[in-house]
């Protein structure tokens, strides 16, 4: 059995996909008998607190306290995989993003002279080789990282322009198509529970709202929208708090739309987020960069009709008019004509293709795809 020590910036409980893509993947390496071991930093612990092991199904978490700058957090945490690494004698090191976690496993390998692995994400990529990011730790992660692996095709090329590698992997994003599904027979949340009047159209995105994600484009899209149809935005997760300024200023300029922005806060629980899914009548995944959003492979696990834009790896699974519509992120501005003429299609045709949204993930994105995938990395370590 391989032991392995992976390092995330976030872990379950913590908000966004890669905390979730981290919990799925320990998951999934524990039922192909590996022997995980977590490190993943806090802002709720004192700077440099351990805590005690957390011991899970198959694996334990370690959680650090983050000092304030990365100059300190970094050695004390080499410190800190020293002392495990002494006790526990890991195999291998797996960072999840390629910063901090990706050049901290690299390096700690090379250090321990063990095999490394790191997994690009979602733009880190795209943000980290522009300032403020650091290109030369980048460049010398992405060299010296025994496996590499990126979450979508678009990722791949990107690593292999910086790095002249031609060696990486292509590890998708999984869902779990069982509770993200179309009906399901649990108890679900309801528009009446929420807030959402009768009639209302709802249009949905999920996740931590902010810049990144489009978060000005929703609201120019809720604005077009309720110039024709009663209609809310539901968002699904929380606002980045340096991002509420921006809401505050739509209320301000637009006090009635405003009012029908309902956000439901972190559900930690992916039967909750799956339950709110299903009550959207449009997804919208405006993004302005991307690795492959979970979230959008979760609305279409769901059969939600998604209109998204077409950064990083989202044309590798929104065909467009076919399982869902793309959107150049030059012409997101016109949104909400784009979802006023999603909810003129005739039922049928919006049947067709919010069916092949699903077949998609079913086919290329499921649980076990994603296992079979990671079973090639770890024979490569």
């Amino acid at each position: 059995m391989k032991r392995l020590l992976l390092i995330t910036e976030r872990f379950t409980p913590d908000l966004g996909g890669l905390a979730r893509s981290a919990t799925r993947l320990v998951a999934t390496l524990c039922q192909l008998g590996v022997e995980v071991d977590v490190v993943t930093w806090s802002r709720y612990l004192q700077p440099g607190e351990v805590l005690p092991p957390e011991i899970d199904t198959g694996f334990r978490i370690y959680r650090i306290g983050l000092y304030r700058h990365w100059d300190m957090t970094m050695p004390h945490t080499l410190n800190v995989l020293e002392w495990l690494h002494s006790c526990r004698q890991y195999d291998a090191v797996w960072g999840h993003y390629l910063f901090p976690s990706g050049f901290l496993a690299t390096w700690f390998a090379e250090l321990q002279g063990i095999a490394s692995t790191v997994s690009a994400r979602g733009n880190d990529i795209d943000k980290e080789m522009f300032p403020p990011g650091d290109f030369a730790r980048l460049q010398w992660t992405l060299q010296h990282t025994q496996v590499i692996t990126a979450v979508s095709a678009d990722m791949s090329r990107k690593i292999q322009l910086l790095s002249g590698r031609d060696d990486v992997l292509i590890l998708k994003n999984a869902v779990d198509t069982e509770i993200f599904a179309p009906q399901q027979a649990t108890r679900e949340v309801t528009q009446e529970s929420l807030g959402i009047a009768p009639g209302e159209v709802v249009l949905g995105f999920c996740g931590e709202l902010r810049e990144k994600k489009g978060q000005q484009f929703l609201l120019n899209a809720l604005t077009t929208v309720r110039n024709q149809h009663p209609a809310c935005l539901l968002i699904i997760g929380e606002v980045r708090a340096s991002q509420e300024s921006v809401l505050q200023f739509y209320a301000t300029e637009q006090p009635e739309n405003a009012q029908r922005i309902i956000v439901t806060g972190h559900l930690p629980h992916p039967q909750a987020v799956a339950a709110h899914l299903r009550l959207c009548d449009v997804y919208l995944q405006p993004s302005l960069w991307e690795g492959m959003p979970n979230a959008l492979l979760e609305a279409m696990a769901c059969g939600c009709c998604c209109i998204a834009s077409d950064a990083g790896g989202i044309p590798e699974v929104v065909i467009h008019g076919e399982n869902g519509f793309i959107m150049p992120r030059s012409q997101l501005h016109k949104l909400g004509e784009a979802v006023l003429e999603c909810l003129a299609m005739p039922i049928a045709d919006k049947s067709r293709i919010t069916q092949a949204a699903r077949d998609r993930i079913l086919t290329e994105y499921s649980i076990a795809q994603e296992q079979q995938q990671l079973q090639t990395v770890i024979d490569l370590l």
